[in-house]
C-alpha cells in the first residue's frame, strides 16, 4: 500500500470496536487491503448489502455500528424519544454480532429496542414492525446472497422498505457519523415478548383449516435457511399436517453446503425437493430462499415434476385472490413481471398498477391493494399484515390453492391452462448478459437506445424509453413492444448485468389450439432470445 492507504488504514484500526476485524486487516495483504478499502460499503434503498470481511468495504461491526448511527440520527429527527425500532437477525455468518451492534447503538439513543431472540425470517420482522406501531425494523440478512455475504435491511415506520430520498438522507448521515469505537452502546436483553405467535394467528385467520387441506402432502424445503419450523408450523395450524421435509437442507447453516446458489431460481437449487416430493408422491413442492421472504412451488406436469416461474405462481395467486376481493381491489406487478396481470385484474372487475422493481414500490402502489408479486418469486399475499413478500404466508395460501384443486382432481397447472385459454398463452424468459465492467452496461443500452429494432420476430416494434418518463415509472429501462410480445431491458440493480425479459403472448383458439398456441409462442421466443444475447 502507499503511505497514504497505511495512513487510513491506522486510522480505520483506531476506529474498528472489534479485534478480530483488526487482526484481519493486519493480517491482509497489500492488494487485499486495496480492495477493502476501495470503496466504502454504501447505503442504499435496499440498506446494506455485500461480504462478510473487515474493512469499509464490506459488512463488519464498525459498518454496522457507523449505519446504525446514521439510522438513528435520521430516525431522532422525525420520532419522539423512546419510539420502538425492531431489530432481527437471520444464522447467516456475523448476524448474530451485527444485530447485538445494531440494537445497541439504538438503545444508546434512546429508542426503545424490541431485539428478536433468534434468528427468524424477514417477514417476521416486516410484520412486528408493522404490528407493534414501531418507527423502524432492521433485519440482518443476505436474503438468497451466496454464503460469503450479509446485509442490513431497514424498514420504516408502516413496516415497508425505505425508499428516496429516505436513503441519500441516511447515507448522508452515516459518512458523517463518527468512528466506530466512539459511538455509544448500551446492551439491550433480547426481547422476551411472543412475536411468532401473532403472525401465525393472523396467518391462520387469512388461511383456515379446512377438511381439503389434509388430504394433500406437501414437499418442503428451506434451503439451509431460517424459515423451516415455522413454515412447518404455519402449515400445520392451517390443517396441513402431511408435510415432508428436505432433511440435509433443514437446519440453518450459512455455508449452503448442498446447493452452489440459495435461491430457489437457480438451476439445481430444487433438486433435492423436488425429488423427495416424487418419491413421496407430494401434491405440491415448496421452496423458500434462506431469509424465508421468497417462494417458489413444484408441480408434476406431463413431463414429471418442475418448478412454476414467478409469474406463474403470481397468475395463480392473483387469480385466487381477485375472485374473492371486493370489485375495485387493487393488485400490482413491476415493470419486469408479466403483463397477465393487467387483463386478468379488468376481467375480475379490479384494478391493477404496474411499478418499478422491488416491493419498496409494490407495496405503495395505492389503497385498496389485495395482491403484489415480482417475477423473481416475491409475494405479498397479506398486504395489511407484512408490507412487503413473505414466502411462508404465500406458501400457505398456495398450499391451500392447492388442496381446493385437487379436491376436483385439478392441479396448478390446470389454472395455467384456463388462464391461457381466457387471456391467451404466455411465454417467457431472462437473458442476462454478465459483465466484467459497469460501463460495458452503459455501451449495450447506449446502442439500443441509438439504433433500437424496428422490426423482431416478423412484428413492427415500438420502442419506449422509460427515462424520458416524467413519472413515477422513470427508470434506466428500455420497453420493446410487438404485436403479441415484450422486451423490457434494465441493468440489474444488483449484479454486474444487463438483463433482458422477454414475453409472448400468442391468442389461443379453445383448448384444443393451446398447445399449439405455446409452440408458436416458443417459437417467438427463441428470436428473442437470440436479439437479446446479440444487440
Amino acid at each position: 500500500m502507499t503511505a497514504f492507504d497505511r495512513d487510513r488504514l491506522d486510522r480505520w484500526l483506531a476506529d474498528d470496536p472489534d479485534p478480530d476485524a483488526r487482526a484481519e486487516l493486519l493480517a491482509a495483504s497489500d492488494d487485499d487491503l486495496a480492495d477493502r478499502f476501495a470503496a466504502t460499503l454504501a447505503f442504499g434503498t435496499a440498506g446494506l448489502r455485500g461480504p462478510v470481511r473487515a474493512g469499509p468495504n464490506g459488512m463488519n461491526v464498525a459498518v454496522v455500528v457507523r449505519a446504525s448511527a446514521g439510522v438513528a440520527a435520521y430516525l431522532s429527527a422525525r420520532h419522539a424519544p423512546g419510539s420502538e425500532i425492531v431489530v432481527g437477525r437471520d444464522a447467516r455468518h456475523g448476524s448474530a454480532a451485527f444485530a447485538t451492534a445494531a440494537a445497541e447503538v439504538f438503545a444508546a439513543r434512546g429508542f426503545r429496542v424490541t431485539l428478536l431472540p433468534h434468528p427468524l425470517p424477514t417477514p417476521i420482522l416486516a410484520f412486528t414492525t408493522r404490528a407493534r406501531g414501531a418507527v423502524a425494523g432492521v433485519q440482518i440478512t443476505a436474503s438468497h446472497n451466496p454464503p460469503a455475504d450479509n446485509g442490513y435491511k431497514l424498514y420504516l415506520d408502516g413496516g415497508a422498505q425505505l425508499v428516496s430520498p429516505a436513503d441519500r438522507e441516511i447515507e448522508a448521515l452515516i459518512r458523517s457519523a463518527d468512528g466506530a469505537a466512539r459511538i455509544p452502546r448500551t446492551a439491550v436483553a433480547p426481547t422476551t415478548d411472543d412475536v411468532v405467535g401473532p403472525y401465525l394467528d393472523r396467518l391462520r385467520h387469512r388461511v383456515p383449516p379446512r377438511e381439503s387441506h389434509s388430504r394433500i402432502r406437501i414437499a418442503l424445503t428451506p434451503l439451509h435457511g431460517v424459515g423451516g419450523d415455522l413454515a412447518v408450523e404455519a402449515l400445520r395450524r392451517a390443517g396441513f399436517d402431511d408435510v415432508v421435509t428436505v432433511d440435509d437442507q433443514f437446519a440453518p447453516d450459512p455455508d449452503f453446503r448442498t446447493v452452489a446458489f440459495p435461491n430457489p431460481e437457480e438451476a439445481g437449487a430444487a433438486d433435492l425437493l423436488l425429488a423427495l416430493a416424487e418419491r413421496s408422491d407430494a401434491t405440491l413442492a415448496v421452496a423458500l430462499d434462506p431469509d424465508a421472504d421468497r417462494c417458489a412451488v413444484g408441480v408434476r406436469g406431463p413431463d414429471g415434476w418442475r418448478m412454476l416461474s414467478g409469474d406463474e405462481t403470481g397468475a395463480v395467486l392473483a387469480d385466487h385472490i381477485l375472485r374473492s376481493s371486493a370489485p375495485g381491489a387493487l393488485v400490482a406487478s413491476t415493470i419486469v413481471s408479466s403483463t397477465l396481470l393487467g387483463p386478468l385484474a379488468a376481467a375480475r372487475g379490479a384494478r391493477h398498477r404496474r411499478t418499478l422493481t422491488g416491493f419498496k414500490w409494490l407495496v405503495r402502489a395505492g389503497d385498496g391493494l389485495v395482491y403484489a408479486y415480482e417475477e423473481a418469486i416475491g409475494h405479498c399475499v397479506d398486504p395489511d399484515a407484512v408490507r412487503d413478500k413473505d414466502g411462508i404466508s404465500a406458501a400457505v395460501l398456495l398450499a391451500h390453492v392447492a388442496a381446493e384443486l385437487a379436491r376436483d382432481g385439478r392441479t396448478l397447472l390446470d389454472v395455467l391452462d384456463d388462464l391461457d385459454v381466457e387471456f391467451g398463452a404466455r411465454v417467457g424468459a431472462q437473458v442476462s448478459r454478465r459483465v466484467e465492467e459497469l460501463a460495458e452496461i452503459t455501451a449495450m443500452t447506449g446502442r439500443l437506445r441509438s439504433n433500437p429494432p424496428t422490426t423482431l420476430a416478423g412484428s413492427t416494434v415500438t420502442t419506449s424509453d422509460l427515462n424520458d418518463r416524467t413519472d413515477e415509472l422513470r427508470t434506466d429501462a428500455l420497453e420493446l413492444v410487438g404485436d403479441r410480445f415484450r422486451v423490457m431491458v434494465r441493468p440489474s440493480g444488483t449484479e454486474p448485468k444487463l438483463k433482458a425479459y422477454l414475453e409472448v403472448i400468442e391468442p389461443v383458439d379453445g383448448r384444443a389450439d393451446l398447445d399449439s398456441a405455446r409452440a408458436r409462442a416458443r417459437a417467438v421466443l427463441a428470436e428473442l432470445e437470440e436479439f437479446a444475447r446479440t444487440f
